[in-house]
């Protein structure tokens, strides 16, 4: 966890979304997510076009990452269950993306570094911290490592707020069923000017709270 903080504003390294395999994904997602599903953007998002930074959502359904990088410009390393990685009809998606395998115990320190490498390499990571799927409005208990390591690395958070049809539905369902999706995205936080890692648990709520209120705006 003492990993240099990246530099969020310039990189000197080539963006792995101007690669031409993973603009033709983005292409593809754009058509699927905004297209079949009808995904609608509440507030879009307003991630830095250089430099790394932390976007962290709600989780509704295994189609979270793909409604959220429909929006994104920018490509996004998410951390991911286990065993989501490991299915075979996703296996390649998650292995081009980059995606981080996470075990579901939230004491994997090895993702955390893996996380803390893409983070130095100026990219941007993508957790979802109630660490399992939601099956109301309700938001879950956050876990503390996304608010722990973006006090270590300093840099910004952005939240977003997912809901739709394809909520709690299992992941077959969801991806090849028709579903009406909406997504918020907030203004990013910087945990780092208000809270220290002693006080770890109140920069958890801030965050839980700011997804929060994205989702009351619009479901009071």
């Amino acid at each position: 966890m003492h990993a240099p903080p990246p530099d969020a504003t310039t990189t000197t390294r080539a963006r792995p979304e101007d690669r031409l395999i993973l603009r033709l994904f983005q292409a593809l997602d754009v058509c699927y997510a905004r297209v079949y599903h009808r995904l609608h953007v509440r507030a879009p998002p307003r991630l830095p076009r250089d430099g790394a930074a932390i976007l962290v959502s709600n989780h509704t359904s295994g189609l979270d990452p793909l409604l959220i990088q429909a929006v994104c410009p920018r490509l996004i390393v998410w951390m991911v269950a286990q065993e989501y990685v490991e299915l075979p009809a996703l296996r390649g998606i998650f292995r081009m993306i980059e995606a981080i395998p996470v075990g579901r115990d939230g004491r994997d320190m090895a993702a955390t570094r893996q996380a803390l490498r893409a983070l130095s390499d100026g990219r941007i990571l993508g957790v979802f911290p109630e660490g399992r799927i939601e099956r109301t409005r309700e938001l879950l208990p956050f876990q503390t490592g996304v608010a722990l390591m973006a006090l270590k690395t300093r840099l910004p958070i952005h939240p977003v707020y997912v809901d739709g049809t394809q909520r709690g539905q299992p992941m077959g369902r969801a991806f090849l069923h028709r579903q009406q999706a909406v997504v918020t995205f907030g203004r990013p936080l910087r945990l780092h000017e208000e809270f220290s890692s002693k006080d770890l648990d109140g920069a958890t709520f801030a965050l839980k709270e700011a997804v929060r209120l994205l989702g009351k705006e619009h479901y009071p």
